[in-house]
């Protein structure tokens, strides 16, 4: 069911964003060779219970941990562990956090040490698309429109749109409807109306666009073993044009 929600909504969900915005921020900047992921994982607890807020991600269908920690080919949803990061990897990180009931949830990707320029490429495409998904995020836009404009940055690198996890809608729930696709087809699908809140989140692979999931039950990986990126923000459908609630 698609919720509309009020300013008091939103205001919620904008301080649960601006916590999320600075587990993103702080994990970027703490992330290094060496560091390893359930370190980046505490680090992240501590800022949502300093924030007056929950997390969303644990205990969320038995997942044991605050964040969704990707390395290299994971594409989503991977599990924080005694992995030490490396010069070279690149990190998805996905954080979520909740205030008095109201969900916010982003995600980032970024280079640990130095890079091919190559991946640092398909890192900024994949931002790209973020930010074309959210200038499209306006009243009346149809979500074919939307996911169109976002697979079109994909396409002149060549690169896999992961078809099989979506943006979605948020609020209550961390996943309400609609689903936000990174694909569509011009003039189809609902059209966005003032009061919904949606996350967009473009995922691309720098080869197939097919994804597997690893015996644990839960980390996304590239089929082909190919690097992937994800990018992820939360954003309030308005009146006065689309406002990003996980923002800092």
């Amino acid at each position: 069911m698609i919720t509309i929600k009020t300013e008091d909504d939103f205001a919620k969900m904008r301080h649960a964003g601006q916590v999320v915005a600075r587990i993103l921020a702080t994990l970027r900047a703490a992330a290094g060779p060496g560091v390893t992921l359930l370190e980046l994982d505490r680090i992240a607890a501590q800022i949502i219970q300093e924030g007056d807020c929950t997390p969303n991600f644990l205990n969320y269908r038995g997942f044991p941990a605050n964040t969704c920690l990707s390395v290299n080919q994971e594409l989503v949803h991977g599990i924080p562990s005694k992995r030490s990061l490396q010069d070279g990897d690149i990190l998805s990180v996905d954080a979520g956090a909740i205030h008095q009931g109201w969900h916010a949830d982003a995600a980032v990707t970024f280079a640990i040490g130095d890079i091919p320029p190559e991946v640092r490429t398909l890192i900024e495409v994949t931002e790209r698309a973020l930010v074309v998904g959210i200038e499209h995020s306006t009243v009346g836009t149809r979500l074919g429109d939307l996911g169109h404009a976002i697979s079109l940055v994909a396409e002149p690198q060549g690169y896999g749109v992961v078809r099989e996890y979506t943006g979605h809608g948020i609020g209550r729930q961390m996943h309400e409807d609609p689903q936000v696709l990174n694909y569509g087809r011009p003039g189809k699908g609902m059209k966005l109306r003032e009061g919904m809140a949606i996350c967009i989140e473009p995922m691309f692979n720098m080869g197939s666009p097919e994804t597997r999931v690893l015996d644990d039950g839960w980390t996304v990986v590239t089929a082909d073993g190919s690097l992937c990126a994800h990018f992820e923000h939360t954003v309030a459908i308005t009146a006065d044009g689309p406002t990003v609630l996980t923002l800092p």
